[in-house]
Order: structure tokens, then C-alpha cells, then sequence
């Protein structure tokens, strides 16, 4: 009896080991006991293998549940799309260069998804001569030498995502993705989800992101 106590014990403890807690704010806090999300899965990908080796796909706990509860979800909604994420954040949070949030593990970028000449869904190129994919620049309608954002495919990501927040006790703070481009999501059937749910950033960021859309999440966290 002592032993199965011990490993009932145990097994909370471990559990309880995997939970993050965040501090302070996106753009000023830490984070403790981050964790890494997974390098692949059925339908997405990480955006570097390298970036992973220096640590920078750490979130939040719940925020790892949350994306790949969303991707698995996909996987039914959307058969045929895959996906990317990119940057997160260091295990231990705090600064992130070069960016100015991504600070206590509830930012995420995700590369934006996309479709060849043919239409099919295809990942978007990210390696160390496009600085992992941030240095595309896609024209006003979303196009890019051979590649055309599949607006279709990333509203289905953003609403799904905002569902498995909610299931998680966590919510969508802002989604900031370049302003001229996002017309062209809310013409897409997931527009009114979109309008009723989702608060995308109207002012002009540093950067584009127009090759990358950048989600905050909304998680309880301690005071910084």
C-alpha cells in the first residue's frame, strides 16, 4: 500500500512539474517552467531545427496544450492544409531578440500558411538565407514569388485556436497581422467569428507581419 501511495505521489509531483507559471506582461515578464512544443506533428512543422536547438519554441504550459489541441483539430477541419509555427520564446522567458514581446512564454508566431501555383498546401520556406522566414515580403494581395497565403486556412487556425483557448480557461488577447492583408481574412467563411471574437492590431507594428501573424494568449500570471 505504502509503495502505491509513493507512486500516486510521484506521479502528481511530476505533473505538477510540467505546469508554467508566467510573470509580468508579453513585452516585461519571465517565465518558469516553460516547455518546448513539439518539432512536428500530422499536419504542421516548426520553423528551424536550429531555432529549436537554442531554445527558442518555449510557451506557457497551457499555450502548448492550446496550439496543439488546435492542430489536432485541423487535422479534421482542414485535412489537406499544413502549418508552421515560428518563433515563441526562451524556457525561462524574459528578452527575446529581436523582438520586443515574447517575453513570458504567452506570445506565438505562426509562419503564415500557403498554397503553391497548383493550390496545394504547401510550407512556406524558412531557413538561414530568409532569416528563418521573416524576411519574405508578401505583395498587397498576399502573394510572394510562387506563394499565395491561404487566408482560408489561417482564419480556420485563428478561430480554432481562440475555441481551444476557451476550453483551457485561457483567452486571445490581440492577433497582429499586417492591416492591409487582413480584409482578406474576414472575406473568408470564418469573417464573422472573426469580427465577433478576435481583436487584431490596427496599429503599425516595427515589422510587417505580413509573412508571419503574431498571437498573444491571456493566462493567469504572477505580478513581475
Amino acid at each position: 500500500m505504502k509503495y502505491v501511495v509513493f507512486i500516486i505521489l510521484f506521479c502528481n509531483t511530476s505533473l505538477l512539474a510540467l505546469e508554467s507559471t508566467c510573470y509580468g506582461s508579453t513585452s516585461h515578464g519571465r517565465l518558469e517552467n516553460g516547455v518546448q512544443l513539439s518539432s512536428q506533428g500530422n499536419n504542421y512543422v516548426s520553423y528551424s531545427k536550429t531555432a529549436e536547438l537554442l531554445g527558442r519554441t518555449y510557451v506557457h504550459s497551457k499555450v502548448k496544450e492550446i496550439i496543439e489541441d488546435s492542430y489536432k483539430s485541423l487535422e479534421t477541419e482542414m485535412p489537406q492544409k499544413v502549418y508552421k509555427y515560428a518563433e515563441t520564446g526562451f524556457k525561462k522567458g524574459g528578452k527575446f531578440s529581436p523582438h520586443k514581446t515574447h517575453r513570458n512564454g504567452l506570445s506565438v508566431d505562426f509562419m503564415v500558411p500557403v498554397v503553391n501555383s497548383s493550390g496545394e498546401s504547401i510550407h512556406l520556406p524558412t531557413h538561414l538565407f530568409n532569416k528563418f522566414g521573416y524576411d519574405i515580403e508578401f505583395d498587397k494581395k498576399g502573394h510572394y514569388e510562387g506563394y499565395t497565403i491561404d487566408y482560408e486556412a489561417m482564419a480556420a487556425h485563428i478561430v480554432s485556436l481562440h475555441k481551444k483557448a476557451k476550453v483551457k480557461g485561457a483567452k486571445i488577447w490581440r492577433v497582429i497581422f499586417d492591416p492591409q492583408l487582413q480584409p482578406y481574412l474576414l472575406k473568408t467563411k470564418y469573417g464573422t467569428y472573426l469580427r465577433k471574437h478576435i481583436h487584431f492590431s490596427k496599429k503599425k507594428s516595427w515589422v510587417r507581419h505580413d509573412e508571419h501573424y503574431h498571437v498573444d494568449f491571456i493566462v493567469k500570471c504572477l505580478k513581475y
